[in-house]
């Protein structure tokens, strides 16, 4: 992939990570939602043609689940910038696995961009925002949205417990960028102990650090349901993509 040189010092490198492996159970689809038709192809193959053109990327590496027989039918499978590795029961394990893969190349401050499969259409222009943003940063950030609605806790009846206060909420979204060899010993210590976090930063949380939150955009929007295939080949099918 081609470099953008103005946003690399030295001879650290940028990684792509996708994690591959979930089952999708609430798109109520006969395949994995990462598979699903979309703009002309699927899903998955729409967010790794969005990566590789990012510009920044020496590899890509997508971790899939055990039983996947989808992958290998896909065209982006056998390309020399992508490759596959096996993921695991959690989000978290499949991240670690494709960081373990990337040890003999990854070097410890390289970046590691962590990027759902089913956020297809995450805008070139956030990407460079975040990296712009960390780039002096000794952990790393990720793309985020301030929370605009006003947020309920409910109580085990469903009624609303209480109003929450938005001022400080945001809502994660991805990539999430962190440095290789932060990212790789904060999920091994979650893992270890028995903390399935749900995303990096949760992890690069619990060990302690602060990541940088990043203001994203609203229609890096992220695959869960029927109707947001279609917000998606909207999306996909913008001038403003």
């Amino acid at each position: 992939m081609e470099t953008e040189s103005h946003l690399i010092g030295g001879n650290i490198k940028y990684w792509g990570v996708v994690p591959a492996a979930g089952i999708g159970s609430r798109m109520g689809a006969e395949v994995p939602k990462q598979y699903l038709p979309l703009a002309g192809s699927t899903v998955l193959e729409q967010t790794l043609h969005n990566m590789l053109g990012w510009g920044m990327l020496s590899g890509i590496t997508v971790a899939l689940h055990p039983q996947d027989r989808w992958w290998h039918s896909l065209e982006l499978a056998t390309n020399p910038s992508i490759e596959s590795v096996t993921g695991g029961e959690q989000r978290c394990d499949s991240v670690l696995a494709a960081l373990i893969a990337l040890e003999d190349r990854a070097a410890p401050m390289d970046w590691v961009l962590v990027h759902d499969a089913a956020r297809p259409c995450v805008r070139g222009q956030e990407v460079r925002t975040l990296c712009e943003a960390v780039a002096d940063d000794a952990i790393g950030g990720l793309l985020a949205l301030p929370v605009a609605e006003t947020v309920k806790r409910s109580d085990a009846s469903g009624r609303v417990s209480e109003t929450l206060d938005r001022t400080s909420l945001w809502l994660a979204q991805t990539p999430q960028m962190f440095r290789y060899a932060a990212l790789r010993e904060s999920l091994a210590a979650a893992i270890a102990g028995d903390d399935p976090v749900t995303d990096e930063a949760a992890a690069l949380e619990r060990a302690g650090h602060r990541p940088l939150l990043v203001a994203g955009h609203r229609g890096n929007l992220k695959i869960t349901r029927p109707e947001d295939l279609t917000l998606a080949a909207i999306a996909l099918g913008s001038e403003d993509k």
